[in-house]
């Protein structure tokens, strides 16, 4: 079931997309699609880290948290976007996309001052 996102601002590179779609990928749980009906170049993959990355913990700032509307305790989301060009599978942990839930507000986030490369292997 695809779920219908609003960009608090602009996604890096993709300024037009004024609305996402996070489309699951079958056979892959906690793994997405997120395109946009406006720009049609935009097709990235995203993972759900509370699934799949168990040691990531990133501290998002108030600000960051407000520009999704502030969801309540249980309300967010955390998906990394993954990197496929390379000949083994990445993700970025520096520039996440925090997910309120609650309105389907969404906005990529940089982690300043964290230590999360930009370009993590995928774990097996």
């Amino acid at each position: 079931m695809s779920r219908a996102l609003i960009p608090a601002a602009p996604l890096p590179g993709f300024p037009g997309a004024t609305t996402l779609s996070l489309e699951p990928v079958e056979g892959a749980i906690g793994l997405y699609s997120l395109v946009s009906a406006q720009v049609a170049e935009l097709r990235l993959f995203a993972l759900d880290a509370a699934i799949h990355l168990a040691d990531y913990k990133p501290v998002f700032t108030d600000e960051q948290v407000a520009l999704v509307g502030n969801p309540k305790a249980g309300n967010s989301s955390v998906l990394v976007i993954v990197n496929t060009s390379d000949n083994q599978s990445t993700v970025n942990l520096l520039a996440p996309l925090l997910l309120n839930a609650g309105t389907g507000s969404c906005a990529q986030v940089i982690l300043e001052g964290q230590d999360w490369p930009l370009r993590a292997p995928l774990p097996a």
